[in-house]
């Protein structure tokens, strides 16, 4: 197997012309990562590709007065120059590195060709995900995955950038990452991109000590931690400015389609019915024709099993608050898998995640938890029961999967008609209806539990009215925040309506996609829990709760609910522009908080809601957006992402606004209605 590390380099940078042979140390800037290229174990040769334009010749000449192969090739198309030099060096396994990277660790690289090779990997990095320093980026793959890459990839930015035909391809190319083993160090930038970085590299270089081989990552940092301010040097220059540049050029990317989901979709459904775990993930709620599995997800973005990309508004179901792959929950998990995931005992994480909670939920004195939503509202609920001794409750919202709440719904099959008799729904806003439950059955509800708000904006007073009728009938108030929670605010809608409930379950962001869930109230309601049974193997299982402790700490730390508000308020209000731009206003709206806000579709004389919804959905999806019903946005999502969305949405809304004046929507639909679950909100 012949291993070829291939150095992209050119002279016509936009950003700063010229720089593979700026001077640096003594040095041209190729002829430090040429000789850190050189130094990679398992490496065969190093070589040069670089552009057939004349701007390069003197890189070009460089090369060969050092005895460095130089293969040139296309300016825009890096793929197809990557490819030449492969075939030119009949190269089994190459590494890609670049001409801006003059701090290049060999060590690091070779951990990278070690994986690959150990591992039978197509494709092997550090940079996916990124945890290294901006500047030791090293991808490994094999040359029939190049080869592949070439002659599929059509995407602009896929050629010009080699390498993410490769990484957004998961279910096809096996591949994995190596770690940085320092938390923190993805923050670090040690490139050449611009002047800054010039003037940062100049100085670190002048603070190493003089030897012949090239340094390691690790003398990099001691100098950096000697001398922390030469960090503020170029700190403020964004990691990957060009890549996000060529993505921001490509608009909407073509869609490729969802084969691949398709043929998965077929064998899942033998083993799994539906294919799918959760009624909201499955087929049965997105237009035929929709991805159905994916492979990973960074920031805001995620991509299918058919290498689709798309910017989430999923969102997990609301869990995903920071966002796919956070570096800091990140490495609260793998440091906690160090010591273990479901120990014998408790651990100390759940005092010191519980402390945070009763810290920042007002109605907080005690915690318990659960994994899911459903493991926390139920746990309220037992707890109402037993603390008031009272069978009946009222629900107010979505409250979970089990039979007290389900069995009040359609959705009732298997529920005994005793449970269902138990729980009786109120509509939200209507305070009448509420007296008139607990009027009719005197001295029975043990609780009302409610979302605090979820589409319908709360009248002022509302909440504070709810909890005196609950309480002047001796029944318990529990607000569901599963959804609200770490999204309105980081106490959740009690903080900010400044209503506190006797008790209340989170869930979902709690956790950044990890399985957690809390009920928090009263501790002379909570004591009941040494009672009642809520036990469950995995209550204390540490890497979740390592995983909220993160989550906590960097909300309190960064902007993030605010950045929430911000995001989710923009999104909206060029939301509804498109809308009344296509004429659309009478039929699509947008209500809620801005962290959540929800597409109200209405009715219209030619469609029903559900095909226009359907028909929206489709064409956005097609579009590069994923989403159900609601904006769940998360603190990675960019301006960036947002001008995919609404791109996706002019598009979208075009096409509705032109079926619904053909007058047959429904049967012109490219596939059949979504139809709902059943109705909630």
């Amino acid at each position: 197997m012949k291993t070829i590390a291939i150095i992209q380099a050119r002279q016509s940078s936009t950003r700063l012309p010229g720089k593979a042979l700026m001077d640096l140390a003594g040095k041209p800037v190729i002829a430090h990562v040429v000789a850190a290229a050189q130094a990679i174990p398992g490496i065969d040769r190093a070589v040069v590709a670089t552009t057939d334009q004349p701007a390069d010749d003197a890189l070009a000449a460089w090369c060969t007065a050092h005895g460095v192969p130089c293969h040139r090739g296309s300016e825009e198309d890096v793929l197809d120059r990557f490819l030449l030099a492969a075939r030119a060096e009949q190269a089994d396994i190459i590494i890609r590195l670049t001409g801006d990277c003059p701090l290049l660790d060999p060590w690091v690289a070779g951990s990278v060709v070690a994986l690959r090779a150990a591992r039978k990997l197509d494709y092997a990095s550090n940079i996916a995900p990124a945890t290294w320093p901006d500047g030791l980026d090293c991808e490994v793959f094999t040359r029939a995955a190049l080869e592949a890459a070439a002659a599929e990839a059509n995407r602009p930015m896929e050629r010009e950038h080699v390498t993410p035909f490769l990484r957004d391809n998961r279910h096809r190319f096996r591949q994995e990452c190596v770690i940085a083993p320092l938390p923190g160090l993805q923050a670090e930038r040690w490139t050449l991109d611009e002047d800054k970085d010039f003037e940062f590299l100049s100085a670190v270089l002048a603070r190493l000590p003089a030897k012949a081989t090239p340094p390691s990552w690790m003398e990099v940092w001691a100098v950096l931690e000697a001398n922390p301010d030469l960090r503020d040097i170029n700190r403020k220059i964004v990691r990957n400015a060009g890549f996000a540049k060529t993505l921001r050029a490509e608009k909407a990317p073509a869609w490729r389609g969802a084969k691949v989901s398709g043929e998965l979709l077929k064998r899942a459904e033998k083993v799994i019915p539906l294919g799918s775990q959760t009624f909201s993930k499955s087929h049965i709620q997105y237009p035929a024709g929709a991805p159905m599995f994916l492979t990973h997800g960074q920031g805001g973005r995620v991509w299918d099993v058919d290498g689709n990309c798309y910017v989430d508004l999923v969102s997990g179901l609301l869990p995903v608050v920071l966002g796919y792959q956070d570096p800091d929950v990140d490495q609260a998990i793998r440091s906690q898998l160090n010591n273990g995931i479901s120990l014998s005992l408790a651990t100390e994480l759940e005092t010191e995640l519980a402390e945070r909670l009763v810290e920042i939920i007002p109605c907080a004195e005690a915690v318990r938890f659960g994994k899911n939503g459903t493991d926390a509202t139920s746990a309220a609920i037992r707890l109402a029961r037993a603390f008031t001794g009272r069978d009946r409750v009222i629900a107010c919202g979505y409250h979970g999967w089990q039979d007290w709440y389900i069995g009040a719904t359609v959705r009732n099959k298997g529920v005994p008609g005793a449970v269902r008799e138990l729980t009786h729904m109120a509509p939200y806003g209507d305070l009448d209806a509420l007296q008139a439950l607990f009027k009719a059955h005197p001295g029975e509800i043990a609780a009302l539990i409610m979302e605090p708000m979820n589409a319908v904006e709360p009248a002022p007073g509302y909440l504070q009215q709810v909890k005196d009728i609950v309480h002047a009938h001796g029944a318990l108030l529990v607000f569901d925040e599963v959804i609200t929670g770490f999204r309105y605010a980081l106490g959740g809608a009690q903080a900010l309506f400044g209503v506190t409930p006797d008790l209340a379950s989170f869930g979902k962001a709690m956790g950044n996609g990890m399985p957690i869930s809390a009920v928090v109230g009263r501790a002379d309601i909570l004591h009941e829990m040494e009672n009642i049974f809520f036990s469950g193997t995995f209550g204390g299982e540490t890497l979740s709760l390592a995983a909220s402790i993160a989550v906590i700490d960097k909300m309190k730390s960064q902007p993030v609910i605010e950045r929430l508000w911000q995001m989710g308020d923009l999104l909206a209000t060029e939301t509804e522009a498109l809308a009344a731009k296509h004429g659309l206003s009478d039929v699509v709206s947008m209500v809620g908080k801005a962290p959540w806000k929800i597409f109200a579709f209405k009715p219209h004389p030619q469609a029903r809601v559900e095909a226009m919804k359907t028909l929206f959905s489709y064409h956005v999806m097609q579009n590069g957006v994923l989403l159900l019903a609601s904006h769940n946005l998360c603190f990675a999502h960019t301006e960036d992402d947002l001008g995919v969305v609404l791109r996706a949405y002019d598009t979208a809304f075009g096409r509705l606004a032109e079926e619904l004046a053909t007058g047959k929507l429904e049967e012109r639909l490219p596939c059949k209605a979504v139809e709902p679950i059943f109705k909630v909100r």
